[in-house]
């Protein structure tokens, strides 16, 4: 195989000006770089991670935890996540929390102990005292979608307080007065901060929230289907349910259809966090989309900011609201909107 003395040879410079090249320094000409990328090109050369490692105290290597891996959302923010670091020369190792906090924090030992150079976390809960170890510890951390409050780390995040104004404002227009959420947990920043917005803005148009009309759930279908079901069940159910996440979503229009009822006929359905499922569902559902690509970007420029020694700053991104057919209304006469 060849190695670094080759590649000198081959692109007729010194070792030291490979080196340079292979890892961006800026220091470098134009001309040179381009030598050295086709010699390397040429001879196959590839470098040893594991010595540069050792050599540099870096592996090029981050972490990313997030809460479920089978969440079309956490799915498409992995993606962006590790399209971002590749650009920017670095490797990402994921591992899936699956909402539960012993999980999630077995996976940030074990990155840890990989000697990963960064980690991006979007905590199961509010409540590790990992997490506030790693922070204290010195580990470049980034919090991305939810948040640990009290943490003194970046966060880079969507506020959807605007977009869930802009959707009871949008029900409320339809006629619609009584209006239902499926939470999500507690403790977790998102389950709060979502069904807080909610309420505040049924309040500003006057409309009530009775508890009743409050369903707790834990961001998976199941809790969205059985939060309907207690729904549907009451007296005088209400006319809209609204899903704070996408697999609630999901779950609440299996308990509609399986009460045999029809969305947006016999109730409406929304939910936060827009997926492409919901362009193909019958009929396409409103929802509240976050910018997903912006914000993997930015929590991953963010914790390369704090691994090289820049100081990063908190990234705050509005969601925005997707009207299509499952409200009612004129929308419900019209191709979906995506």
């Amino acid at each position: 195989m060849a190695g670094i003395k080759d590649v000198a040879a081959e692109a007729g410079v010194s070792v030291a000006t490979v080196s340079r090249v292979l890892n961006s320094h800026p220091s470098v000409s134009e001309e040179a770089r381009v030598r050295v990328l086709a010699a390397v090109e040429t001879l196959g050369y590839r470098p040893n991670a594991v010595a540069r490692s050792l050599r540099t105290a870096q592996t090029r290597t981050l972490g990313l935890v997030i809460s479920d891996v089978l969440n079309p959302y956490f799915t498409e923010l992995a993606r962006f996540v590790e399209e971002e670091a590749r650009a920017l020369g670095y490797s990402v190792i994921i591992g899936n929390a699956d909402e539960r906090p012993e999980l999630q924090d077995h996976h940030i030992r074990t990155l840890i102990d990989r000697r990963i150079d960064g980690l991006l976390v979007s905590p199961a809960d509010g409540g590790s005292p990992l997490m506030r170890e790693v922070a204290l510890g010195g580990t470049p951390m980034v919090f991305v979608d939810r948040w640990i409050p009290g943490i003194d780390v970046p966060v880079v995040r969507a506020d959807g307080t605007g977009a869930v104004k802009d959707l009871v404002a949008h029900l409320h227009g339809l006629g619609h007065r009584r209006l239902a959420i499926i939470a999500g947990p507690a403790a977790t920043t998102t389950g709060n901060e979502r069904v807080e917005a909610f309420r505040d803005a049924m309040r500003e148009l006057g409309l009530a929230l009775p508890d009743a009309y409050i369903g707790q759930g834990d961001f998976q279908a199941a809790s969205g289907r059985l939060a309907t079901q207690r729904f549907l069940a009451l007296a005088e159910p209400p006319e809209v349910v609204f899903a704070a996440d996408n697999l609630m979503a999901l779950g609440a229009l299996d308990a509609i259809r399986a009460r045999g009822l029809r969305v947006p006929d016999d109730i409406a359905l929304a939910a936060f966090d827009d997926i492409p499922w919901f362009v193909h569902t019958d009929p396409p559902i409103t929802a509240i989309a976050q910018p997903t690509a912006d914000l993997a970007r930015a929590a991953v420029r963010a914790l390369a900011d704090r691994i090289e020694g820049r100081t990063p700053q908190s990234v705050t991104l509005p969601a925005r609201l997707v009207v299509r057919r499952s409200c009612g209304g004129a929308a419900s006469n019209q191709r979906s909107d995506r």
